[in-house]
């Protein structure tokens, strides 16, 4: 489903992508996690262009390109592929919640204005928040901006959705509401990567767990493999520091 070959990037004289291989099959869940700057917000901007990379081949269906010969309506074809949920949402807040979820189906998918606000509604249910529909940003919550966030992506019907941290600029106890829905969406069957710092979270959802640091994916594994009987004394130096942090 998605194959990632030689994958280089970097800013100024930082390499902050150092030739990461990765595949993902149809309908899998995978978290990424490892210490921040290194490099795994980068790996899913690079994903759907976001970033540019110097080197490397992304196949994703049926498009393959390569990273070096990028034109723009391989952009186009990549991104309409692909959904992002971002750590701070990037909300329009002169527009309502459903006008926020509606407005890349029309500018990016060409929906007819019913077409775009049917769906919209029916996304915007499926988060709990139908109720809010004609609500300014300014009267949501920071776990319910996150969950308009989150409609948004589900409303392009992506391939694959990519969810930055998408709880990390929440307040504690608004996290587990996103949680919730971000699990829905992974049991739904979508193609999902999540890069993600709720270690326990990350073990119940996903299929296969990616650790990595300084630009370099160090190992992928089950989450029993990873988080129970992981080989790398890295990857148990990293998870023994994260739950001690849990527990203070």
């Amino acid at each position: 489903m998605l194959h990632i070959k030689n994958l280089h990037i970097s800013f100024n004289e930082n390499e902050v992508l150092k030739g990461i291989d990765l595949s993902v099959k149809k309908g899998e869940v995978v978290s990424f996690i490892g210490p921040s700057g290194t490099g795994k917000t980068t790996l899913l901007k690079c994903i759907n262009y976001l970033e540019k990379p110097h080197e490397g081949e992304i196949q994703l269906g049926d498009l393959t390109i390569n990273y070096k010969n990028m034109k723009k309506q391989d952009i186009l074809k990549l991104r309409r592929k692909t959904a992002m949920v971002f750590q701070m949402f990037n909300i329009f807040k002169h527009k309502t919640v459903i006008q926020n979820v509606m407005d890349a189906q029309i500018a990016v998918q060409k929906k007819s204005k019913k077409e775009a606000y049917q769906n919209s509604y029916k996304q915007l249910e499926r988060v709990g928040l139908k109720d809010k529909i004609d609500e300014f940003p300014s009267r949501l919550s920071g776990g319910q901006l996150q969950r308009v966030g989150i409609a948004r992506g589900l409303a392009l019907e992506p391939e694959l959705i990519l969810f930055d941290e998408p709880t990390s600029a929440l307040d504690p106890e608004l996290v587990e509401e996103v949680l919730r829905v971000i699990e829905d969406v992974a049991k739904s069957g979508m193609t999902t990567l999540l890069v993600t710092h709720e270690m326990d979270f990350a073990k119940r959802i996903s299929d296969k767990v990616v650790f990595m640091e300084n630009g370099y994916i160090v190992e992928v594994g089950t989450p029993e493999q990873i988080f129970e009987n992981s080989e790398n004394p890295r990857t148990r130096q990293f998870l023994n520091k994260m739950y001690a942090k849990h527990e203070i």
